[in-house]
């Protein structure tokens, strides 16, 4: 359990690119010893170094399915990928040097790496041990040379000979060496620091790219001086003096059958181009194309049609990994346009604030989706087919459906427009949560600047104005309403009759305050505006500033649209929405929303609670009767007003969990004072029961706050549809009061049987569809009551409440709390939800500490408690989230989602989930050299690498100088994985089986697995036997 399932979006921080040619696989490392192998949309695979050290380079075995990693901790790995998971077959840590360069020659099994100090070594691939086989820096360059000729930056061979290496040092030295002879071909010298060689295929010339922005060419023929020298961005000024260019850090020479070679590489601009972007040039004959990138490139590589050095390239493509973004030109076509990347690698085109994370959508919703966010998207790609191919498709992918821009509903801000966009640090656009309900297909954001947009779905485009609510959700530090003020405001004193006046839609709800508070919210378009077929706006609600000051963010938000209701609290208060009718229900400061009921007693702290006022959003009046009355039991009063006023406002000093991880909160009575704000933290709309003795469940919204309280507010919503839109919603006050330690993250419901109930909600319709007389657009509810389905078992439904310490279990409409579970003491939880896994019911919860927790429900017995994350950081902690199957989510860097499973039953289906890397094809025949050209071409296929860097001529390696690792996937650790792979799934099967169960039961399955722990154990070490001395690649 707690396992990894698959890693989407762009690799973070991106170093290193490699491409298998044959298998059309494609590797990007990561500064953080993240390896992502991608191949045809659908095959995106990841592995993680256990080190954690940087990735410097990568090296396919081409038509093998293996790549070898080098990091930045001197280490390399050799990786299988004919696994479905690619574990780490074999590693080699070098110890007294610094590896700077790799080189594998196609078909060989001897790695040329070369190092810090100039040397280079030989590995052999198939049993990672070095060669005695060393090319030392002072044998390589002129004895006469008084300095060290810097790091290998280049390792080649001949294409015209293989036992000819061509070693780059740093320092502008270039040498071929012999490697049968052990000396010197020749050397060559440059000015300027080399960073890159690429060879003419026939091995007769290659080219460097310099620090000063030059490109050389060298003749083997001639080896004192290239015989071509370019600045292909260097201009000759008036007098007479190149401009100064910077470094090409990389070029590619590419030869083609039909048409001049092709010279592509990166860098060389001139300094004196300010603000210039990164770019890639590409030479093609006589034409030079520039392409700019938006990002800098970290590294790029043609894609050719041969694996074969010495064969014309034929270049296709050209992969460019910049560093958030991976590109792929089109080599084919003149204009050279780019493919169309089909991978979902734009997650972080804009930072991701928050997640959530849908499981069993209904059916439609995807292609719908799709087909619409399909019209949006750009032109111009290539039209040919995505090169990198490779793989079989897995199926847990993403892929991304349908983008939506919330800043579109707003005025376009000029600069110094708004002071809601400079106070906000972030985009006064950034979205803090989302909810959004699959069947209606209503969508709903809330923004950074209090400031909530509900979107309907519509197949058709439309003419809209869209609707704005003002909402003042602001507290004050003292009471200060004049007697004059009160006459003026209704006052609801008998229960069950609160139904508050509907709120103007322009410009504000009463008592919105000045002119100026208006006008510090970003503005909306309040014209008429054509949108397209999608997500459409239809609402908006913004909370007001006051007195200069901006409105508290929000902190939780719920919609229903069976009710045509929306709520959202902030560190002040509670608001109720009718977004059918577009009016304000209610807008009331959490301690208002008590009544006479208020578990810590604040109420009484106030003489001025006598007068009939409140220091809170609105005016509240209180039968007296009524509150001595309900001191003892449930809370009927608490009556309702819509009013608001203009007080003086002081900024609250709110708890909000997402803004902090560590504080200390005290839930004892006497810590609680007056001045003490209390967050809504968590919002939810159920069919429910209000009281203690109502006899039928009515809808209801439960709110959960800051200080570990629960309010259950029932609500009388007409059922005719024609009433609906004419009548008002009464709410009443707020019944049901329940009590848990810390802050209340979550609600769920359960029927008297166990089984989760769902929201109740309106089947999605078409508002912009055209009109069929014959069938007319009703509203078709669906109702999911917990009495409805429950004759045999009694009225009454069970409501599971968690906070960040611990979870109960309520009945309804008794109150009597069931089941109480402490979650945690040390820590704290940040995300929980009640979930269905393995056709049961369970609590999931991920706490601050890095552990996820699933405890079984309604019995809250805690059933598995995984270490999973070391550590948590903010990112993590805003974007966790669980979902139905065993599931959850987060943003694991900001460019990347990891999917986890915390299911043994999902991850044992997870292994026929992903697909395969590595697809057994041909290695293409090399071309026909033809009889004399290989008679007289030079004794190339001749050469031995065996005989050469083989213990027997090489002799052996310096134990201190590389130490060889056996990795996990070697056969050396199959046999302790396999038992405890047995241990952990035994101990995870029996964690999560649900409630109910014998202990018996227990017992017996655990003897059984234990026999088959035993019959694994014993087939691994017969599998490790028998493949003892097969090579790496037969397995």
């Amino acid at each position: 359990a707690g396992d990894e399932t698959v890693r989407h979006g762009f690799p973070y921080q991106p170093t290193a690119l490699a491409f298998d040619p044959v298998q059309k696989i494609l590797a990007i490392g990561s500064r953080s010893g993240g390896v992502r192998i991608l191949g045809r949309p659908g095959v995106d695979c990841y592995c993680q170094h256990e080190s954690g050290a940087a990735v410097l380079q990568l090296q396919f075995l081409i038509n093998e399915g293996a790549l070898v990693t080098a990091c930045a901790d001197d280490t390399l790995h050799l990786w299988n990928l004919r696994q479905r998971r690619p574990a780490v077959l074999h590693s080699l840590k070098f110890n007294r040097e610094r590896i700077t360069f790799c080189h594998l020659p196609f078909q060989s099994k001897w790695l040329y790496v070369g190092t810090e100090r100039g040397n280079t070594h030989i590995v052999n691939i198939e049993s990672f041990i070095l060669s005695g086989y060393v090319i030392m820096w002072n044998k390589a360059i002129e004895l006469s040379t008084k300095t060290h000729p810097g790091p290998v930056v280049h390792l080649s061979d001949s294409p015209k000979d293989e036992g000819k290496l061509l070693i780059g040092f740093e320092s502008g030295t270039i040498v071929q060496w012999d490697l049968r002879g052990k000396k010197a071909d020749f050397r060559m010298h440059y000015d300027e620091a080399i960073h890159s060689v690429g060879w003419h295929h026939e091995g007769k010339q290659f080219m460097c790219s310099h620090s000063d922005g030059s490109l050389t060419m060298w003749n083997l023929r001639n080896t004192t001086r290239p015989f071509q020298v370019t600045f292909p961005h260097g201009k000759v000024q008036k007098d007479g003096r190149k401009e100064s260019c910077k470094p090409i850090l990389k070029v590619e020479y590419k030869t083609s059958r039909n048409s001049e070679p092709f010279i592509i590489f990166s860098g060389g601009l001139s300094y004196d181009k300010a603000g210039r972007r990164p770019t890639l040039t590409i030479m093609h004959g006589k034409a030079i194309t520039v392409l700019e990138m938006d990002y800098p490139i970290v590294e790029f590589m043609a894609l050719c049609e041969t694996p074969y050095n010495n064969e014309v390239q034929e270049p296709y493509a050209v992969v460019v990994l910049l560093e958030k973004d991976l590109i792929v030109v089109d080599l084919t076509q003149s204009n050279f346009p780019v493919f169309e990347n089909p991978y979902p690698m734009d997650i972080h085109e804009s930072p991701v604030t928050c997640t959530a994370y849908f499981a069993e959508c209904p059916p439609d919703i995807i292609p719908i989706l799709y087909s619409i966010g399909a019209k949006h998207k750009k032109t111009g790609y290539s039209q040919k087919e995505w090169p990198i191919s490779g793989g079989t498709w897995t199926l847990v992918t993403l892929q991304m459906l349908y983008k939506l821009k919330t800043s579109k509903v707003f005025e376009k801000l000029k600069p110094g427009e708004g002071r809601a966009a400079e106070l906000v640090e972030e985009d006064p656009f950034a979205i803090q949560m989302v909810s959004w309900c699959p069947q209606s297909r209503i969508f709903c954001v809330v923004g950074i600047s209090a400031h909530i947009i509900l979107y309907r779905f519509s197949k058709y485009d439309a003419n809209t104005q869209i609707v704005s609510l003002e909402v003042r959700l602001q507290c004050e530090s003292e009471d200060v309403i004049s007697p004059s003020e009160n006459e003026n405001n209704p006052c609801f004193s008998e229960p069950g009759s609160h139904s508050p006046q509907p709120h103007h839609q322009h410009p504000a709800s009463p008592g919105a305050g000045t002119p100026e508070g208006v006008k510090d919210s970003i503005p909306l378009k309040d014209r008429m505006v054509r949108v397209p077929p999608g997500y459409q706006a239809e609402l908006v609600i913004q909370l007001l500033w006051v007195d200069g000051e901006p409105p508290q963010q929000i902190t939780s938000l719920d919609i229903n649209s069976a009710y045509g209701l929306l709520a959202f609290g902030n560190c002040n208060g509670l608001a109720v929405v009718d977004y059918l009718q577009k009016t304000i229900l209610l807008c009331m400061s959490t301690l208002d929303l008590y009544g006479a009921a208020d578990p810590y007693q604040r109420l009484t702290r106030s003489p001025r609670r006598n007068r009939q006022s409140t220091s809170g959003l609105t005016e509240l009046s209180d039968n007296q009767q009524s509150i001595d009355m309900e001191r003892s039991k449930s809370p009927t009063s608490g009556n309702l007003l819509t009013h608001t006023h203009t007080h003086r406002h002081t900024h609250c000093q709110c708890i909000v969990r997402e803004n902090s991880f560590s504080r200390s909160r005290s839930s004892s009575v006497s810590s609680i004072d007056r001045d003490t704000k209390e967050a809504i933290t968590t919002l939810q709309f159920a069919e429910s029961y209000g009281r203690k003795n109502d006899p039928v469940p009515t809808p209801c919204l439960w709110v959960g706050t800051s200080l570990g309280v629960v309010l259950v507010i029932p609500m009388s919503i007409p059922t005719d549809q024609e009433e609906r839109m004419e009548e008002p919603v009464t709410i009443g006050p707020s019944g049901a009061v329940l009590m848990l330690k810390g802050s209340v993250l979550r609600f769920g419901f359960l029927d008297l049987m166990g089984a989760l109930i769902q929201s109740p909600y309106e089947v999605w319709r078409d508002l912009n569809a055209p009109e069929n007389p014959d069938r007319p657009r009703k509203r078709k509810l669906v109702n999911f009551s917990p009495s409805s389905s429950q004759d045999t078992c009694g009225e009454g439904h069970l409501a599971v409440v968690c906070s960040e310490r611990q979870a109960k279990v309520f009945l309804m409409p008794s109150q009597s709390c069931l089941f109480v579970h402490n979650i945690t003491e040390s820590s704290f939880v940040l995300r929980a939800d009640v979930v269905s896994v393995c056709n049961s019911v369970c609590l999931a919860c991920f706490c601050a500490n890095g552990h996820i927790m699933t405890i079984s429900l309604p019995s809250l017995r805690p059933m598995m408690d995984i270490n999973y994350l070391p550590l948590t950081d903010m990112r993590i902690a805003r974007t966790f989230c669980f979902t139905n199957g065993g599931q959850a989510l987060y943003l694991s860097s900001p460019t990347e989602i990891q999917r986890i499973t915390y299911s043994q039953e999902m991850c044992d289906n997870l292994q026929e989930m992903l697909g395969e890397l590595f697809t057994p094809i041909e290695t293409p025949e090399a071309q026909n050299r033809g009889f004399l050209k290989g008679f007289f071409g030079g004794n190339a296929n001749t050469f031995d690498r065996e005989e050469l860097f083989g213990e027997a001529s090489a002799g052996k390696a310096s134990r201190s100088l590389a130490q060889h690792i056996p990795g996990q996937a070697g056969m050396e650790g199959m046999k302790v994985a396999a038992s405890g792979v047995v241990g952990d799934l035994a101990r995870a099967r029996i964690a999560l089986d649900e409630r109910g169960q014998r202990l018996g039961e227990l017992e017996d399955r655990t003897a059984l697995m234990m026999t088959s722990a035993e019959t694994f154990s014993k087939h691994a070490h017969e599998l490790m036997l028998k493949c003892k001395d097969k090579k790496w690649y037969q397995f």
